[in-house]
């Protein structure tokens, strides 16, 4: 269950309390939900109980008792639990690995892909600045990626940018776009020359040297007869020693994330959400590698099979956050 999802099923509780009247209020229109704080209970929290106290004519522990008894049990949450003065705290049945694989392998570069905001047109006015165009054409992507009819018309949201140069003759599509839309829009824009530079400080070097080394992965699978195997759950339980572990949990943790991430760069008008992600995702694939294929004498397993599924769901997460972006993912860099 992505942070979407959960404010979804969240917002149809409150429908649900409404309609049998046990709270009288108007449904809002979109529920917060947010990561719990570090310490607090379950992974995500909510404050929709104390909102709706005022206009309920209602203590925030009551409204919250309310919601608990229509959240409990539903599909994707394992627990709900109230805290301080009435907010919601969510802890989410997790997807097991192997059944992530699967979808991330059958979605391809759509993953995360949704309907999420079917239903809901947006128009942009037609942006003069160069900066302002850029953002303007990712974001018309991103909406429509979630079902959303997104263009540009007279008339339409103006974005707010900080204005930059798109310098494709000098810096090549690539380092131009990621230029501009890696910093959040109302930042500067970065010197463009870093970005020509195979450093590890090159974030865009960076996300696209971990594709390419998720890509050789499976050709050195390949050759020493390891193929990435995702169809069991026993396969996709990788037990290797701690510091592989580790790095597994947390590049698994970051592609579940992925879609939630896509969702509120679409929301928030945020592209550089999906640049910052891709970074993470590469910054923990290349952690990871290491330890995906036989080393030395070691025996090819289910493990280093699960390992190679988990490499290439990550590529495949890398390869459609560039596209998201409008960057290339080359195989070989």
């Amino acid at each position: 269950m992505t942070p979407a999802d959960l404010s979804l099923t969240v917002r149809r509780a409150v429908r649900r309390a409404v309609d049998d009247g046990a709270l009288r209020v108007d449904v809002p229109p979109r529920v917060k939900v947010e990561k719990a704080r570090p310490g607090g209970v379950g992974e995500y929290a909510s404050s929709v109980a104390l909102s709706l106290a005022r206009p309920a004519g209602r203590p925030a522990l009551d409204v919250a008792s309310v919601l608990k008894e229509r959240l409990d049990g539903a599909d994707g949450i394992l627990a709900v639990d109230i805290t301080g003065p009435g907010f919601l705290n969510f802890t989410l049945r997790r997807t097991d690995t192997a059944a992530l694989l699967r979808e991330i392998a059958a979605a391809g570069t759509a993953y995360g892909r949704g309907g999420a905001l079917a239903g809901r047109t947006v128009r942009f006015a037609p942006a003069r600045e160069a900066r302002a165009a850029v953002v303007t054409d990712c974001l018309v992507g991103l909406l429509r990626g979630q079902g959303a009819d997104a263009g540009t018309a007279p008339g339409g949201e103006r974005l707010h940018v900080h204005p930059g140069a798109y310098e494709p003759d000098r810096l090549g599509t690539d380092a131009a776009r990621w230029r501009l839309l890696r910093p959040a829009p109302h930042d500067r824009p970065p010197d463009g020359d870093a970005l020509l530079v195979r450093h590890e400080r090159n974030g865009l070097f960076r996300v696209r040297y971990a594709h390419s080394r998720a890509r050789r992965l499976l050709v050195n699978g390949a050759d020493l007869g390891v193929l990435p195997d995702a169809l069991s759950d026993a396969a996709a339980d990788v037990p290797a020693d701690a510091a592989a572990d580790t790095t597994a949990a947390a590049l698994t943790a970051l592609l579940r994330e992925y879609p939630g991430v896509l969702l509120s760069a679409a929301r928030f008008r945020a592209p550089d959400r999906v640049a910052r992600h891709v970074e993470a995702v590469a910054d923990a694939l290349l952690d990871f590698q290491h330890a995906v294929l036989p080393r030395g004498d070691e025996k090819p397993s289910a493990a280093h099979r699960a390992r190679l599924a988990l490499a290439e769901a990550a590529g495949t997460v890398l390869a459609g956050g560039l596209s998201v972006l409008g960057i290339s993912a080359p195989d070989r860099i």
